[in-house]
């Protein structure tokens, strides 16, 4: 769980991932997923903030058993899938969480 300061602090980030997540429309369960994941680790530079945002977008999708593809994510997210590809797992394992083996 995170801080309302850190909610406070990436609250324009957050409206980014919520505008994505409508695009996507994915379930409660994937967008509050996602929330927590981005609000693990927020990098400096915001480049690297927007491709978070997709990646924690596609694992809480995963996560929350309301999967979407990379391309559609990333083309909601506005990154290439390259960008949340190279990200996910990790992301998912930095949080304690096991990525899927498919």
């Amino acid at each position: 769980m995170h801080s309302a300061r850190d909610r406070i602090e990436y609250e324009s980030w957050l409206e980014k991932l919520e505008q994505a997540a409508d695009r996507l429309e994915l379930s409660s369960e994937a967008r509050s997923c996602a929330t927590e994941l981005f609000l693990t680790d927020v990098p400096e530079a915001d480049r690297s903030k927007q491709a978070l945002l997709a990646a924690s977008l596609y694992a809480g999708s995963l996560v929350a058993g309301d999967g979407r593809t990379q391309g559609a994510v990333a083309d909601a997210a506005d990154v290439s899938r390259l960008s949340i590809q190279s990200r996910w797992k990790t992301l998912l394992e930095d949080a304690g969480l096991e990525p899927p083996r498919w």
